[in-house]
C-alpha cells in the first residue's frame, strides 16, 4: 500500500525583509486533516509564515511541496491558492450583506447559485449567524464579524486554511464561544489548519502539534503535552507557562536520579549526568503542592521545604502563589484551597514536588534527556533532522 504524501512538504524556506532576514524554516511537514498552531512572541515570525505559506510573501529561497507537488510561479501556484483560505485578526469584510460576504468566494469560484445559496446557509448555521444572512457586515459586532469570516473561508471547503490570531480582538466570552464552535467544525470537517496565536491556552485547545516560534525560526514542534511538559530550552519553557526555572549543579547521582544544588539547597530529579555537570529545572506550577502546619505525616515527593509566601497575585480561576524557599518557587492554588488553607502573604508553608515532576535541561554538548538546547525537531509528523541554524 503506497502511502500518500503530507499535505504540505516546507524544505529551506527563507524570507527577507528590508535585508534582514527575518524567517527561516530548514523543514516543515502538515498532515492532511492536522492542526498546528504556531506560538510565540509578538516578531516571532508566525505571520510571516503564514503568509508565505499563502503566496502572499514572497520566499527569498526555499521550496514547498502540495500533496507531493512543488508549488511555484511557474508551476501550480493558481490551483493552489484556489484550495487554500486565510482569516485575519480583522474579519475584513467587504461592505455588503452577510450573504454576499460568504459566497464571495464561491461566486469567484464560478459555482451556479443553487450551489452557492447551499453553502452559504450550511456554513452561516454551523457558526451560528443565519438571523445575519441579510444584514449589512457594517452593522454586526466583532464577534459575529470574525463569524462571518470563518464561515467564507470555510465555504469554499478548502483544503487547508490558515488562521493568524482570529480571537485576538475578541472579549473573553465571545472568544471562549467562537473558539468551541470553530473547534468543532475544523474536527468535523476534517479541516487541515495552520493557526498562529500568542494565546498557549488557545494552542493547547485547538491543536494536534505545536510548534514554538521566535526570530524567525521554529524552535520546537510536537503533540501539546510534549511540547507544555519538557521544552527544550529556558525560552521554550517560560513561553509555554514554565514559571520556575532554575539553574543548578549536580552534586551527588544515584541510579537514575541525581541531586543537584540550587542557591545552596539541594533538589533531587530523575536522569543520568554527570556530577559536576550544570542544569537547568523548570517545574509547572500546577506540580507544586502547599501544606500549612500541622503537616502531613507522610508524602511521595522527593523534594520538600520551608517556604514563605512572598505575593499572592489573583488570575480568575486559580492564584498563583510567589515562594521564598532559599530559591524562588511558584504554586498555583484554587480559590477554594486558598480559603481552605488561609494562605496570606508572609505566612510559612510547606511546598513540595517530585523528583518525576522535574524536566531537566542539560547544559552540555552531550545528548539531553529529552531534548537538547539545540532542537532539532521541526517536523509535524515527529521526525526530526538537525537544523543547520538552531
Amino acid at each position: 500500500m503506497i502511502t500518500p504524501p503530507p499535505l504540505l512538504t516546507v524544505k529551506d524556506l527563507r524570507v527577507r525583509r528590508g535585508g534582514v532576514r527575518v524567517l527561516e524554516i530548514p523543514s516543515l511537514i502538515v498532515e492532511e486533516g492536522s492542526i498546528l498552531s504556531l506560538i510565540g512572541p509578538n516578531g516571532g515570525g508566525k505571520t510571516t509564515l503564514l503568509q508565505t505559506l499563502a503566496c502572499l510573501i514572497r520566499a527569498e529561497d526555499g521550496e514547498f511541496f502540495f500533496k507531493g507537488e512543488k508549488v511555484s510561479s511557474s508551476h501550480g501556484l493558481l490551483q493552489y491558492r484556489r484550495r487554500l483560505a486565510m482569516v485575519f485578526q480583522e474579519p475584513m469584510l467587504f461592505d455588503t450583506t452577510v450573504f454576499r460576504n460568504v459566497a464571495s468566494g464561491l461566486k469567484i469560484r464560478g459555482m451556479d447559485r443553487s450551489e452557492i445559496e447551499k453553502r452559504v446557509k450550511q456554513n452561516l448555521q454551523r457558526f451560528g449567524i443565519s438571523h445575519l444572512v441579510d444584514r449589512s457586515a457594517r452593522k454586526i459586532s466583532g464577534g459575529e464579524a470574525q463569524r462571518a469570516a470563518l464561515a467564507r473561508a470555510l465555504a469554499i471547503q478548502p483544503e487547508i486554511l490558515f488562521l493568524d490570531e482570529p480571537f485576538a480582538s475578541l472579549d473573553p466570552p465571545t472568544r471562549e464561544s467562537l473558539m468551541e464552535d470553530l473547534e468543532k467544525i475544523l474536527r468535523q470537517t476534517n479541516t487541515t489548519t495552520i493557526f498562529a496565536t500568542h494565546d498557549r491556552m488557545e494552542a493547547l485547545r485547538l491543536s494536534d502539534r505545536i510548534a514554538v516560534m521566535n526570530q524567525g525560526r521554529i524552535l520546537q514542534i510536537g503533540p501539546p503535552d510534549e511540547v507544555m511538559n519538557q521544552p527544550g530550552d529556558e525560552f521554550i519553557a517560560s513561553f509555554v507557562g514554565v514559571e520556575t526555572i532554575l539553574a543548578g549543579r549536580v552534586v551527588r547521582k544515584g541510579r537514575g536520579t541525581f541531586i543537584a544544588a540550587i542557591d545552596g539547597k539541594e533538589v533531587e530529579a530523575v536522569g543520568e549526568v554527570e556530577i559536576g555537570e550544570p542544569v537547568v529545572f523548570c517545574i509547572r506550577p500546577e506540580n507544586v503542592t502547599l501544606a500549612v502546619p500541622p503537616y502531613p505525616e507522610a508524602t511521595s515527593a522527593r523534594n520538600v521545604f520551608p517556604a514563605m509566601i512572598t505575593k499572592i497575585v489573583p488570575l480568575g480561576l486559580y492564584y498563583k502563589i510567589n515562594l521564598d524557599c532559599g530559591f524562588p518557587l511558584v504554586a498555583y492554588v484554587t480559590g477554594h484551597s486558598l480559603e481552605n488553607l488561609s494562605l496570606q502573604e508572609g505566612q510559612v508553608v510547606s511546598a513540595s514536588f517530585k523528583a518525576t515532576a522535574i524536566h531537566v535541561i542539560r547544559k552540555t554538548n552531550k545528548a539531553p534527556f529529552p531534548y537538547s538546547t539545540k532542537i532539532a525537531a521541526v517536523n509535524d509528523r515527529g521526525e526530526s533532522s538537525d537544523s543547520p541554524f538552531l
